[in-house]
Protein backbone atom coordinates (compact mmCIF):
# COMPACT_ATOMS: atom_id res chain seq x y z
CA UNK A 1 0.00 0.00 0.00
CA UNK A 2 1.39 3.22 -0.99
CA UNK A 3 1.10 6.76 0.41
CA UNK A 4 -1.40 8.99 -0.29
CA UNK A 5 -3.24 6.42 -2.01
CA UNK A 6 -7.30 6.80 -1.11
CA UNK A 7 -7.42 3.23 0.84
CA UNK A 8 -10.16 0.51 -0.63
CA UNK A 9 -11.61 -0.78 2.99
CA UNK A 10 -14.43 -3.45 2.75
CA UNK A 11 -16.57 -4.03 6.23
CA UNK A 12 -18.31 -7.19 6.70
CA UNK A 13 -20.42 -8.67 9.76
CA UNK A 14 -22.41 -11.66 10.67
CA UNK A 15 -25.42 -10.43 12.71
CA UNK A 16 -24.41 -11.19 16.00
CA UNK A 17 -21.35 -8.78 15.36
CA UNK A 18 -23.09 -6.00 13.49
CA UNK A 19 -22.98 -4.08 16.71
CA UNK A 20 -19.49 -4.56 17.34
CA UNK A 21 -18.27 -3.79 13.75
CA UNK A 22 -20.42 -0.60 13.79
CA UNK A 23 -18.90 0.26 17.32
CA UNK A 24 -15.62 -0.30 15.88
CA UNK A 25 -16.42 1.98 12.78
CA UNK A 26 -17.98 4.64 15.25
CA UNK A 27 -14.50 4.56 16.97
CA UNK A 28 -12.16 4.37 13.79
CA UNK A 29 -14.85 7.23 12.14
CA UNK A 30 -12.26 9.69 11.58
CA UNK A 31 -9.37 7.38 10.10
CA UNK A 32 -12.19 5.47 7.76
CA UNK A 33 -13.45 9.09 6.30
CA UNK A 34 -10.28 8.82 4.26
CA UNK A 35 -11.15 5.67 2.83
CA UNK A 36 -13.28 4.33 0.43
CA UNK A 37 -15.63 1.80 2.05
CA UNK A 38 -17.45 -0.84 0.70
CA UNK A 39 -19.96 -2.67 2.48
CA UNK A 40 -22.13 -6.04 2.41
CA UNK A 41 -25.74 -4.75 2.63
CA UNK A 42 -27.19 -5.13 6.35
CA UNK A 43 -23.32 -4.43 8.04
CA UNK A 44 -23.56 -0.60 5.64
CA UNK A 45 -27.45 0.12 6.95
CA UNK A 46 -26.03 -0.27 10.33
CA UNK A 47 -23.03 1.90 10.11
CA UNK A 48 -24.70 4.69 8.31
CA UNK A 49 -27.42 4.79 10.61
CA UNK A 50 -25.00 5.63 13.58
CA UNK A 51 -21.72 6.91 11.59
CA UNK A 52 -21.24 9.71 9.26
CA UNK A 53 -19.26 7.67 6.91
CA UNK A 54 -19.49 7.15 3.26
CA UNK A 55 -19.99 3.98 1.75
CA UNK A 56 -21.32 2.13 -1.17
CA UNK A 57 -23.41 -0.89 -0.11
CA UNK A 58 -23.50 -3.91 -2.03
CA UNK A 59 -26.43 -7.15 -1.84
CA UNK A 60 -26.55 -8.44 1.57
CA UNK A 61 -23.94 -11.38 2.41
CA UNK A 62 -25.91 -14.45 1.89
CA UNK A 63 -27.35 -12.74 -1.31
CA UNK A 64 -24.15 -11.96 -3.12
CA UNK A 65 -22.52 -9.56 -1.09
CA UNK A 66 -19.74 -11.80 0.13
CA UNK A 67 -19.48 -12.74 -3.39
CA UNK A 68 -19.26 -8.77 -4.78
CA UNK A 69 -16.64 -8.37 -2.27
CA UNK A 70 -14.69 -11.28 -3.03
CA UNK A 71 -15.14 -10.14 -6.71
CA UNK A 72 -13.40 -7.01 -5.77
CA UNK A 73 -10.45 -8.66 -4.47
CA UNK A 74 -9.84 -10.85 -7.11
CA UNK A 75 -9.51 -7.86 -9.04
CA UNK A 76 -7.28 -6.46 -6.97
CA UNK A 77 -9.85 -3.05 -6.04
CA UNK A 78 -9.48 -3.85 -2.41
CA UNK A 79 -6.59 -3.11 -0.29
CA UNK A 80 -8.25 -4.23 3.47
CA UNK A 81 -11.17 -6.61 4.77
CA UNK A 82 -12.33 -6.55 8.11
CA UNK A 83 -14.81 -9.05 8.78
CA UNK A 84 -16.04 -10.25 11.98
CA UNK A 85 -17.55 -13.11 11.35
CA UNK A 86 -18.89 -15.64 14.65
CA UNK A 87 -16.70 -18.80 14.18
CA UNK A 88 -19.38 -20.52 16.41
CA UNK A 89 -22.14 -20.13 14.07
CA UNK A 90 -22.60 -21.86 11.06
CA UNK A 91 -24.21 -19.41 8.44
CA UNK A 92 -26.48 -21.15 5.78
CA UNK A 93 -24.05 -19.17 3.52
CA UNK A 94 -21.20 -20.70 5.19
CA UNK A 95 -19.22 -21.35 1.97
CA UNK A 96 -19.37 -17.90 0.72
CA UNK A 97 -17.92 -16.89 4.20
CA UNK A 98 -14.93 -19.25 3.69
CA UNK A 99 -14.44 -18.16 -0.31
CA UNK A 100 -13.72 -14.87 0.87
CA UNK A 101 -11.78 -15.77 3.52
CA UNK A 102 -9.85 -17.97 0.94
CA UNK A 103 -9.75 -15.01 -1.91
CA UNK A 104 -8.43 -12.80 0.71
CA UNK A 105 -5.35 -14.82 1.45
CA UNK A 106 -4.60 -15.87 -1.96
CA UNK A 107 -5.16 -12.14 -3.16
CA UNK A 108 -3.08 -11.15 0.38
CA UNK A 109 -4.62 -8.03 0.69
CA UNK A 110 -4.69 -7.55 4.87
CA UNK A 111 -7.70 -9.18 6.64
CA UNK A 112 -9.08 -8.63 9.94
CA UNK A 113 -11.38 -11.34 11.36
CA UNK A 114 -11.83 -9.99 14.95
CA UNK A 115 -11.80 -6.68 16.20
CA UNK A 116 -8.62 -6.91 18.30
CA UNK A 117 -6.91 -7.77 14.49
CA UNK A 118 -8.52 -4.86 13.47
CA UNK A 119 -7.44 -2.69 15.60
CA UNK A 120 -3.90 -3.62 15.29
CA UNK A 121 -3.96 -3.13 11.29
CA UNK A 122 -5.70 0.43 12.03
CA UNK A 123 -2.88 1.28 14.18
CA UNK A 124 0.18 -0.48 11.95
CA UNK A 125 -1.86 1.50 8.61
CA UNK A 126 -2.06 4.81 10.75
CA UNK A 127 2.00 4.89 11.12
CA UNK A 128 2.66 3.82 7.43
CA UNK A 129 -0.05 5.28 5.45
CA UNK A 130 -2.26 8.70 5.42
CA UNK A 131 -5.13 8.65 2.94
CA UNK A 132 -5.49 11.61 1.08
CA UNK A 133 -3.11 13.16 3.09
Amino acid sequence: MQHNKTLNVALVAHDALKPAMTDWAKRHQQWLKNCQIYTTGTTGEHIQAQTDLQVTRLLSGPLGGDQQIGAMIAERRLDLLIFFFDPLYAAPHDVDVKALIRIAAVAQIALATNERTAELLIQALSQTTQPND
